[in-house]
């Protein structure tokens, strides 16, 4: 029996490229006068899909058209088709056409010289795509009874190389060997091997020993792998590859080499979604994408609660593949959603399950109609509430209703800006909107403004989001930033000991870009919470240090005490490790908590690139309480004497204590 036929001329495509297709469809059935064909391009109309062509015959350049063999030109007609973001193009065939006959529809200019079917084209995807499909119907009694459509495919591969990327990790110790991976990428960020031939790309990298030559020719596959690669000294490296034809430079982000560490710095998304790939409906693309081409190293599911937006058959879709997809020392995953509650009383927020196969809390279930019957019917250790766009007017949360055992860690940023401050008080990034139609920032959401009042939280970043409560962002002219990056350190690279570094707010946020981070107070690293009573020299100074690597030259760093910079540095490098005494009496420092709390002062770090991006640490805090401090026996011994149970051996239990604080005191 025979068969009808569907290709394409030409059969693949760069990226991008401007050129004139043809789809040529051989029939395997005589098909009379009247039949109809609909020609769907599967595009959904944004700018980085196929071109919509227009449908006029008399222009020239990027339109849609049909044609017989016999040369008679067939105009098409736009039909719109609910739900979906683009038309379809239908055909009326005016004479019939006999079994092994061809028709053909055409895409791009009307003038088919080689000159200018490039010039007039139309444009193809921006992403890499094997067998991309075209779908065509087709309906013989002309009364639009289309069934199961005939199917094209075109394989849509990267153009020209652009630039190269380099993927390294972010904390390496020294004398211990890592692997790289290096991409070669056209300007839409698709894998390529499309170079001149014998491309050669040179590496090298901070105090490379002299006897060492690298180097590397583009293969077939886009990318690379190069193992064993160790630093034998401590300090910030970068990786940096230069073309040797076009003498382009290439630069890692930072490295930080460290004598001895325990520790792992992971870059990662929990909230947000890919520009390029459907988060929701095809999750299963949506996780390659993020762990093979964006290199992240955990990713969390974000759709939304309701049943319109996460049917419950995708639901169980989501949960299966973030289950499959979690795989330690490579990818990890989280089960996680957004919930929108009552403006400033609730807000909205992500939920991150610690564990899989988690049931929806769609909050039209009356035992998830709001936070507090949420938060009483479950326990901190099923997952984290994290309040994100805080300052968002109409989804913002005042904070006068935190729960600090489930809110450890709070969103200061994503696309649609920062909830760190307001605009006034110097937010660069603020979040803003049209006058009429666009969310402006409220106040009242200030993250800076919620620590003042003693709130305790650590600092996530959120991606890009179109859905839900952003979903009408684009068309309101939203003002529009990059897409954020949470920073989780952590010694092991597993789901658990994510989670657990979130909940100790063992995390910091960043613009987008990988800048390394690290905030200490007298030794407590950044989301730690410390008081005069286990650190008695606080009272007169609190030691800050750290360091900042940034993936280009840095503008300022500056230390925030109490929601004001108290220290700016401004380092001429891309790198620099700072420290600063904070000599202010605590006492004149603190703020009286106003919540029978202990008087309390937090500090953060700030850093600003040249490049405008940024990233902010999660806060430490030091609570003032007077008193001498008390060695850990003599807290053990006041424990056991609570209920004055006296310890039997001892006649004087108060002697004891006093002889063991001296003790103490000798040994320090």
């Amino acid at each position: 029996m025979r068969r009808s036929i569907c290709y394409c001329e030409p059969n693949q495509a760069l990226a991008g490229e401007i050129n004139t297709w043809k789809f040529l469809y051989t029939t395997a059935v005589n098909l009379p006068k009247g039949t109809l064909f609909r020609f769907d391009l599967m595009s959904d109309g944004r700018e980085i899909d196929w071109e919509l062509p227009d449908t006029n015959p008399k222009k020239s350049a990027n339109v849609i058209y049909a044609k017989l063999e016999s040369g008679k030109t067939i105009p098409a007609k736009e039909i719109e088709i609910p739900d979906t973001y683009a038309p379809q193009y239908e055909f009326e065939l005016p004479t019939k056409i006999e079994a092994g006959g061809t028709f053909t529809i055409i895409v791009g200019s009307s003038k088919l010289t080689d000159k200018l079917q490039a010039k007039n084209g139309t444009s193809t995807q921006t992403y890499s795509q094997r067998r991309r499909p075209f779908l065509l119907y087709i309906d013989p009694t002309g009364k639009r009874h289309f069934e199961d459509p005939e199917m094209f495919s075109m394989d849509i591969r990267g153009n020209a190389l652009d630039k190269i990327k380099i993927l390294t990790p972010s904390f390496v110790t020294r004398n211990k060997r890592f692997d790289i991976i290096v991409r070669f990428e056209d300007e839409f960020g698709n894998l390529t091997s499309y170079a001149p031939e014998n491309t050669l790309i040179e590496l090298t990298y901070e105090k490379l020993r002299e006897n060492l030559n690298w180097k590397l020719f583009v293969p077939e596959t886009g990318f690379i792998a190069l193992p064993n690669l160790y630093f034998n000294d401590i300090g910030i490296y970068t990786i940096q590859l230069t073309n040797i034809a076009t003498k382009e430079t290439f630069r890692s982000s930072p490295i930080k080499c460290f004598n001895e560490n325990e520790q792992n710095l992971f870059w990662g998304l929990l909230h947000g979604e890919s520009v390029r790939v459907d988060s929701t409906e095809n999750i299963e693309s949506c996780l390659r994408h993020f762990r093979d081409e964006k290199a992240l190293n955990f990713f969390a599911s974000s759709c939304f609660e309701n049943l319109r937006e996460t049917p419950n058959d995708i639901w169980r879709l989501i949960n299966q593949n973030i289950s499959d997809f979690d795989e330690g020392e490579r990818f990890v995953t989280m089960l996680g959603f957004q919930w929108q509650g009552t403006p400033k009383t609730e807000g909205l927020r992500q939920f991150i399950f610690a564990k899989d196969n988690k049931q929806l809390l769609r909050k039209k279930d009356a035992k998830n109609s709001s936070l507090k019957k949420i938060y009483k019917s479950n326990s901190p250790k099923d997952f984290l509430s994290i309040p994100c766009f805080t300052m968002g007017k109409g989804m913002d949360f005042d904070f006068k209703d935190f729960q600090p055992e489930f809110e450890r860690v709070v969103e200061i940023y994503n696309s649609w800006g920062s909830s760190e401050c307001t605009k006034k008080d110097g937010n660069p990034r603020p979040i803003k909107g049209p006058p009429k139609k666009g969310v402006q920032e409220s106040a009242e959401g200030s993250l800076v403004q919620a620590l003042l009042k003693n709130k305790r939280f650590g600092f996530v970043a959120g991606g890009l989001d179109d859905r839900g409560a952003y979903a009408n962002f684009f068309g309101e002219d939203q003002e529009q930033y990059s897409p954020g990056l949470t920073a989780i350190v952590t010694p092991e690279y597993s789901r658990a000991s994510m989670y657990d570094a979130l909940y100790r707010r063992s995390c910091y946020a960043t613009t987008g870009e990988k800048i390394i981070v690290g905030l200490y107070l007298a030794g407590i690293p950044m989301g730690m919470e410390t008081n005069t009573l286990d650190k008695h020299g606080l009272n007169i100074n609190r030691h800050l240090s750290g360091y900042v690597a940034g993936t280009t030259k840095l503008k300022t760093i500056e230390i925030i005490r109490n929601g004001k910079t108290i220290k700016t540095f401004k380092p001429d490098d891309y790198h620099y490790e700072y420290s600063y005494d904070d000599m202010t009496p605590l006492l004149d420092a603190t703020i009286d908590a106003k919540d029978n709390n202990p008087p309390f002062v937090f500090y953060y770090l700030r850093v600003t690139q040249q490049d405008g991006h940024m990233a902010w640490s999660s806060p430490i805090w030091v609570d003032y309480i007077p008193g001498e401090p008390m060695s850990k026996r003599s807290k053990a011994l006041l424990k056991n004497t609570k209920k004055s149970t006296l310890d039997k051996d001892s006649d004087d239990p108060g002697e004891d204590l006093e002889d063991s604080d001296n003790d103490e005191g000798s040994e320090e």
